[in-house]
């Protein structure tokens, strides 16, 4: 009987497969790193065939690893790095050059070129996002304009465009299925957003031929099935994908309007869902697609903290504190507060609701008191103020109060942090048993594709918690600590 499903979640620097069974239990993981590649200062790239090849061994390392039978597998889903552009010949399958990662600047000037004839407005109109190199448009253009013949070969239709969920799709299919899913079209500058279409006059500003673009589909529904692999059967569907981060707010059965995820990782990765109904944002925050599921698409608000666990890396490896990351709870705890100092990680700027790309790192309220233990303590604190500030944002822009924060990622396993986090918000915080949510999303949206679950009641009743952290802060101590933070952002 096929009853487990496969996920494969196929991150920045590496790929990883896993197996679940029905009850979400996880049977095993296998992950595999790939190259990160540096052509010039700005410049990042993935080499496609790389990408590939990750997939590929984790998937086989998984089975050799669980010994399971592969012919068990039910369906199979894909998550994925978001924005990253990859164009391919549509007879050999061979990529024309190397992707161009989500954090690739190359397109800055293209990006700076649309501001200056004045269509910042209706590119944010339509899509949701900032114009920025970030999304996949000015990248495909980058790619036709600077390798040689390819926009001839594009307008020919000899050449397909896909981010990484389409790239993986056409290659388990072997060529036979082109489509993305409307959350990670939504990332690419190309879709009216509120259509879940291709729109005609976004492609002919960025200079994107159609014959390019995939086939937009729904996020949990059978859009082909394996074919010509050494390491699964044919015939397995491919019936759940979603970008990561739509994915992992999908895994934390956020499902209600006003219900939020929060991913604490290097950086910290918001999502609100906003409902059926597009919520354009007034401070900053990008609106996208968060899914599509029987034909009725589900829209979210996103920000992001650029420094979050990164500010722990810094005080381990820079400022030498501690030798293990997880050595700050301990000493954090060692001090009943910060003693007022406040540690605002802007280093490389700040993102929403700030949008301050000048800003710099800030240490303030230093006395001669101050021991490491109080820094380390504002510094896990300064994660949490800008999550605070970021959810607010998100809470004025839908006009709702927030109703619960789902936490995860490394950051969210510190009991210390979330209870801080949840004293800010007056919100409860909840931290799932499972907190790899991004594979989770896709491997529900999968099983939801197949008929394995015939609901989202069915999938949030599977859906477990490990914590919660309820509101212990007073009103008078949230002032407090939100007016330090306040003094904080004004010395950035």
């Amino acid at each position: 009987m096929a009853d487990l499903l496969l996920a494969i979640d196929q991150g920045t620097t590496g790929s990883t497969a896993v197996l679940l069974d029905p009850s979400l239990e996880v049977l095993g993981t296998a992950t595999e790193d790939f190259p990160q590649i540096y052509p010039k200062p700005g410049w990042v790239e993935h080499a496609p065939e790389a990408i590939w090849a990750s997939v590929c061994v984790a998937m086989r390392r998984l089975i050799e690893k669980t010994g399971v039978d592969p012919r068990r597998i039910a369906a199979l889903g894909i998550t994925n790095q978001r924005e990253t552009t990859v164009v391919w010949d549509r007879a050999s399958g061979a990529p024309i050059a190397n992707a161009i990662v989500w954090q690739c600047r190359r397109t800055r000037d293209a990006c700076q070129a649309l501001r200056e004839a004045g269509h910042e407005a209706t590119i944010r109109e339509r899509t949701g996002l900032v114009l920025d190199p970030y999304f996949s448009a000015t990248k495909i253009a980058w790619l036709l304009d600077n390798v040689p013949n390819a926009r001839a070969r594009a307008e020919a239709g000899a050449l397909a465009f896909g981010t990484i969920d389409t790239y993986l799709t056409w290659r388990l299919t072997g060529g036979a299925a082109h489509v993305t899913d409307i959350s990670n079209a939504s990332r690419t500058s190309l879709m009216d957003l509120r259509s879940g279409a291709w729109d005609d006059e976004l492609a002919t500003l960025f200079r994107v031929p159609q014959t390019l673009l995939p086939r937009i589909v729904g996020n949990a529904e059978i859009v082909g099935e394996t074919r010509g692999l050494d390491f699964l059967p044919d015939g397995i569907p491919i019936a759940g994908m979603a970008g990561d981060q739509q994915a992992a707010l999908f895994g934390q059965a956020c499902f209600a309007p006003a219900q939020a995820k929060c991913t604490y990782g290097t950086g910290a990765f918001l999502l609100m869902n906003t409902g059926t109904t597009p919520v354009r944002s007034e401070h900053g925050l990008l609106t996208t697609a968060a899914w599509r599921l029987q034909g009725e698409t589900t829209y979210a608000l996103e920000g992001s903290a650029f420094v979050a666990g990164a500010v722990v890396q810094w005080l381990r490896d820079e400022l030498h504190f501690f030798t293990r990351s997880e050595d700050i709870s301990a000493m954090a705890a060692s001090v009943p507060d910060s003693a007022g100092v406040v540690l605002v990680p802007a280093f490389t700027g700040l993102g929403a609701p700030h949008w301050n790309p000048d800003a710099r790192g800030v240490l303030w309220g230093l006395t001669r008191g101050t021991q490491r233990a109080h820094i380390a303590r504002a510094a896990l604190e300064g994660i949490a103020f800008q999550c605070y500030d970021i959810l607010r944002a998100m809470e004025q822009d839908l006009g709702h109060p927030l109703q619960i924060v789902r936490v995860d990622g490394g950051a969210s396993r510190n009991d210390l942090l979330m209870g801080f986090q949840a004293g800010l918000l007056n919100v409860p915080l909840s931290r799932p048993t499972m907190t790899e949510t991004t594979a989770l999303g896709a491997a529900l949206l999968a099983g939801l594709g197949v008929g394995l679950y015939d609901s989202l009641d069915a999938i949030e009743a599977r859906w477990r918690e490990d914590a919660r952290f309820l509101p212990t802060m007073t009103p008078d101590a949230r002032g407090a600590h939100l007016a330090r933070w306040a003094e904080g952002l004004r010395r950035v």
